[in-house]
């Protein structure tokens, strides 16, 4: 199949890629490579994919050594161009991963946020409407649940009470994605995300923080005094259920579902576990709740597994170990 993966230069985008195409499918890549963490990060990922360049302000693909890949640097919110990439395409299906991420970034720039999840989703589910794409798979998030105080969170609970404005355009994802599937009988299937872990990770995350502070003999930042606990979701777990839904033949036209390791870690054990793998001890500093946060979250799998038959299950330390390899070998730390 053609499929057309947004946020290929990013984290999840990255290894989703990767695996369609050693599934054989052919998959154009389109990403904006924006400055909200390192770009270096991104151009290595695309490198990875076999592309060694990307053009200034290019709309146009870039080849690739992967004879069935293909790159495009394009924002969702591009009213022009990107209903002409569906036009001159035709993708079977999409797998929307662009977007502004992070829940405290939120705070200092919404209208990054708007522009990008609720102008350029917008956007996206429009030329999946012209042209006739039948299945799109989006990234939502865990953090939808918001205040919700019910463990494990499933996707059936009010999810009325977001704390962040990344979590309130996750959720309006999913609010217009119902209103296509209704309206014009798009097959949508949004996909909560549950703190994803793993090589090539975003350095905004905790794992990618505190590994480069140990590494670096730098204290780390312990919020809400370490008394926090995630449902860390491992990169390999979160693309295996992704394509799940890519090529899921349920007829159902809406769907959400969470992807998580339903196994959740408190904070220090998450620190403990980067100790034994860099073999340094970390300098705290704990701190108080930071705004937008939550204390726990906890997927409930079970739809994942009766409707798909799959579920992630790749342990802590050896997802931690895997990530510290990564860092180590990409930052050519000895």
């Amino acid at each position: 199949m053609k499929i057309l993966v947004t946020g290929a230069a990013g984290f999840i985008g990255y290894h989703l890629c990767e695996r369609l195409l050693a599934m054989d499918h052919e998959v154009v890549g389109l990403d904006n490579i924006n400055d909200y963490y390192d770009v270096n990060l991104k151009l290595g990922r695309l490198a990875q994919l076999g592309i060694e360049a990307v053009a200034e302000n290019a709309a146009l693909s870039n080849s690739s050594s992967h004879t069935n890949f293909s790159f495009v640097k394009m924002g969702l919110e591009d009213r022009e161009n990107l209903p002409q990439l569906f036009e001159g395409q035709k993708f079977d299906i999409v797998c929307n991963l662009a977007a502004q991420a992070g829940v405290r970034y939120s705070i200092e720039n919404p209208f990054a946020y708007v522009e990008s999840n609720i102008s350029g989703f917008m956007n996206i589910l429009e030329c999946c409407r012209h042209h006739n794409v039948k299945n799109l798979v989006y990234a939502s998030s865990s953090s939808v649940y918001g205040l919700n105080d019910k463990i494990p969170f499933s996707t059936t609970d009010n999810v009325d009470l977001p704390i962040s404005l990344y979590a309130a355009t996750k959720k309006s994802n999913e609010l217009m994605a119902h209103t296509y599937s209704h309206l014009f009988g798009i097959k949508t299937t949004g996909l909560r995300f549950f703190t994803v872990y793993g090589p090539w990770g975003r350095p905004d995350m905790a794992m990618f923080l505190f590994t480069d502070a140990i590494l670096n003999d730098k204290p780390i930042k312990v919020f809400n005094e370490g008394k926090l606990s995630r449902d860390f979701t491992y990169i390999d777990d979160i693309v295996e259920g992704i394509v799940a839904t890519l090529f899921s033949t349920d007829p159902t036209l809406y769907k959400v579902y969470n992807i998580g390791n339903s196994k959740p870690v408190e904070l220090l054990s998450f620190i403990s576990e980067i100790e034994k793998s860099t073999g340094k001890e970390a300098k705290k500093d704990y701190l108080p709740m930071q705004p937008g946060d939550v204390e726990r979250t906890w997927a409930d799998v079970d739809d994942l597994k009766n409707d798909l038959g799959y579920s992630p299950d790749t342990d802590i330390s050896v997802g931690v170990k895997r990530f510290v390899d990564w860092y180590k070998m990409y930052y050519k730390i000895d």
